[in-house]
């Protein structure tokens, strides 16, 4: 999916668009990961989050109040995650 697409009149895409660059980081699928926002206190999954990819990687805010929830930008051999608009992120783990 190209996050330049936008689906939005805003130009938005939803926060599915997020797994494939993280998928280099985390071995679950962290779209179905609760976020609440910092800022609202908004909870949801990564999934619902409003990603744009104008800037230098993706910015994801909050389908709420529209504060930055995450930034992941790709450089020459790192990811860089910006979650300080994340209060807390549950991550779903399997069965143990």
């Amino acid at each position: 999916m190209d996050p330049d697409a936008g689906d939005a009149p805003d130009g938005h895409v939803d926060g599915n668009v997020l797994a494939g660059p993280l998928s280099e980081v985390f071995a679950v699928d962290v779209t179905a990961a609760t976020s609440r926002c910092a800022h609202c206190g908004c909870t949801g999954p990564l999934a619902r989050l409003h990603v744009y990819g104008h800037a230098p990687g993706l910015v994801a805010r909050c389908q709420e109040c529209g504060e930055v929830v995450l930034r992941a930008t790709r450089t020459r051999g790192a990811m860089w995650l910006d979650m300080s608009g994340a209060a807390s992120l549950a991550i779903p783990l399997g069965e143990a």
